[in-house]
């Protein structure tokens, strides 16, 4: 008898089971240098864990080279802030279930001296003109990221094509927002950041922020569950679990509540 009710009580464990909220799995999320830079995700993955029991490792890459690593089924779920990326990837099959997380902006810093002369100024295209105009020491992030992909639209915004001058007054990092930020201030260099990882950066030397309140400066976030139909290792339950907290009450709450020397670094959509 002792057989019959071992097996009855192992198939009574896994109806149950398999109706479960999925506490316990750990999910992929690819995502941004800036996210992880500015600390939010110190601050809010250890809320949604403790609520759902769903660990969340994230790899941390500029948004175009996370896209192309979701897009190779090596994530379950992308958090990034290039929309016509985003729309690419989701038009190509690659990802599912796009929702709008939050927004923060872009900032152009630069000397405190202003070599420059931009500060005050609300156009950020016309600021990049005359960066351009005077050869001031620009460092681009160059790394197909959400950032670098702002930048460019800004230059072309400005009626210039920095590429002839790469190695002169256009220098290219190939790395991530911190790394960035650490060469315009070695290289008295101006440079475009994104608001939250300059209020977390500690290494600014001389540099200040020059302009900022552009509206094409805004800089908003987005999550996408990559598609489980084109890779079925996707865990979809627990990845939607995710990006339902994140957009819901309680994960826009932990995102507007991330405040760093009394600064707010992101703002929740809802």
């Amino acid at each position: 008898m002792r057989r019959p009710f071992v097996i009855i009580l192992s198939m009574f464990s896994w109806l149950l089971s398999a109706g479960a909220a999925p506490g316990g799995e750990t999910i992929l999320l690819q995502s941004t240098t800036s996210t992880q830079n500015s600390g939010l995700f110190g601050h809010i993955l250890p809320l949604f864990t403790r609520q759902t029991g769903i660990r969340v490792r994230v790899v941390a890459v500029g948004t175009g080279q996370a896209l192309k690593n979701a897009a190779r089924g090596d994530a379950d779920v992308v958090l990034v802030h290039a929309r016509k990326l985003e729309d690419a990837f989701v038009r190509a099959g690659h990802g599912v279930h796009r929702r709008d997380v939050m927004y923060n902006d872009f900032v152009i810093v630069c000397p405190k001296d202003d070599p420059a002369g931009i500060a005050g100024l609300k156009d950020a295209a016309d600021a990049l003109r005359r960066i351009a105009r005077r050869r001031v020491a620009f460092v681009s992030r160059g790394d197909d990221s959400g950032t670098h992909h702002k930048e460019l639209g800004l230059w072309r915004a400005a009626g210039v094509d920095p590429a002839p001058f790469s190695g002169a007054w256009y220098l290219e990092a190939g790395q991530g927002m911190g790394a960035t930020l650490n060469m315009a201030a070695a290289r008295g260099a101006c440079t475009l950041t994104d608001r939250g990882t300059w209020i977390a950066h500690a290494n600014k030397g001389r540099l200040a922020i020059m302009v900022e309140g552009d509206v094409r400066l805004r800089n908003p976030y987005g999550v996408i569950l990559v598609n489980p139909k084109r890779h079925p290792h996707v865990k979809e339950q627990a990845a939607r679990a995710f990006i339902d907290w994140l957009t819901g009450p309680d994960g826009q709450h932990a995102i507007a509540g991330y405040r760093l020397n009394g600064q707010q670094l992101f703002f929740p959509v809802r």
